[in-house]
């Protein structure tokens, strides 16, 4: 978005200075009794038109050597989204016709805004604009809303338009542009304003739309190219990085399959140590059972062995005799009634004679004799 206002007042003041310059000639030359006839009324209009003309020339050049392509048309699939902002308007049926809106005494409610919509499709476009209130100033602003974002033309502020008219000039570059013109009455509590206003749109020149296809296509064409290499760039370390991927993938997926024999192989031990485990317990009981209490063949051995003689058993516990044999001697089985008393070394005095053995021994015979 450029505005020319600046563009145009420094042609009116070239304009101005070549008047002074032409006043000057023409006094010098009657000054001097020349037959130099004065200019005619309508060339410094023919000139100030034809000032404007260039500066807005110029100014679309300008706007159009600034242009880049939008992100929308960049990151479209469509090719037609971009050769539509290079293009521009159709060129069979162009009319350079001006579009004029125009109003007159709409009111502005107290506490209130109007906003006046207007959407320009053709780079290049000179808008002009007049404003008038009656009676009391109103707030005022010109905004240009793009893809890129919003651009303020005019900055909102209140203006005695009931006194002097708001008028100004700009020139659309890029498109398509969405000009909002507001009128603001907010800040009155009491008064309802009414403006008149009358804008007027008029499309670039033929040979300016020609001129701006072509400085546009340039600028796009590097834009494409620039945004191609990267692309290109990308796609490379795309592949690339696929191909890797891939062969991951692949190491992945044998890996797995290893795991997953192994996985059957570690699911078949475990069945069989889960039924080694519970053998083991199983005979881990049973042999401390064993130790514990016995083994049942040989219960009834011992049970045999306690019920054995138990008449026997009965009178010894009476005499107080164990079951165990006793071992008796030969001498203990004779008779002792038959026997005579007879004292022991031990029993018999020191002083008293010893007997023969022999004789002892033959008397021992004769009683048994007896």
């Amino acid at each position: 978005m450029n505005i020319i206002n600046t563009i145009l007042d420094e042609q009116r003041l070239e304009g101005q200075e070549m008047e002074q310059k032409s006043n000057s000639s023409d006094k010098d030359a009657s000054m001097s009794g020349s037959n130099m006839t004065e200019a005619k009324p309508d060339s410094q209009s023919d000139y100030a038109k034809i000032r404007e003309e260039r500066a807005i020339s110029e100014a679309t050049a300008s706007a159009d050597a600034t242009f880049f392509p939008s992100p929308s048309s960049m990151s479209s699939n469509s090719v037609l989204s971009l050769m539509s902002q290079v293009d521009g308007p159709s060129l069979l049926n162009y009319s350079t016709t001006p579009s004029i809106y125009t109003a007159r005494s709409v009111p502005v409610a107290l506490r209130g805004k109007l906003d006046i919509p207007i959407h320009v499709t053709s780079g290049g476009s000179v808008v002009e604009y007049t404003v008038e209130c009656q009676d009391h100033d109103i707030g005022f602003g010109i905004t240009a809303e793009r893809e890129e974002g919003i651009i303020i033309v005019t900055e909102k502020k209140r203006f005695e338009a009931h006194k002097e008219s708001i008028t100004g000039k700009f020139l659309v570059g890029g498109v398509p542009c969405m000009l909002m013109f507001r009128f603001d009455n907010e800040y009155s509590w009491f008064t309802e304003k009414l403006v008149t206003y009358k804008i007027t749109v008029t499309p670039p020149q033929l040979k300016n739309v020609v001129n701006g296809r072509r400085q546009r296509a340039k600028i796009s064409l590097d834009a494409v190219k620039d945004d191609l290499e990267a692309a290109e760039d990308r796609m490379t370390r795309a592949m690339e990085s696929k191909i890797s991927l891939v062969k991951e993938i692949k190491l992945m997926e044998k890996e797995l399959h290893e795991r997953k024999t192994s996985l059957i192989v570690v699911g078949k031990e475990e069945g069989v140590l889960i039924d080694r485990v519970k053998l083991r317990k199983e005979q881990e009981s049973l042999l401390k059972s064993r130790l514990k209490n016995g083994w049942e063949d040989e219960r009834p051995q011992d049970e045999e062995k306690e019920t054995e003689d138990p008449a026997e058993t009965v009178e010894s516990e009476e005499v107080g005799v164990t079951s165990e044999p006793v071992k008796v001697d030969e001498t203990e089985n004779i008779d002792t009634s038959l026997q005579p008393v007879e004292s022991t070394p031990r029993d018999m005095p020191q002083d008293a004679p010893v007997e023969n053995s022999k004789d002892v021994n033959d008397e021992e015979e004769n009683r048994f004799e007896v």
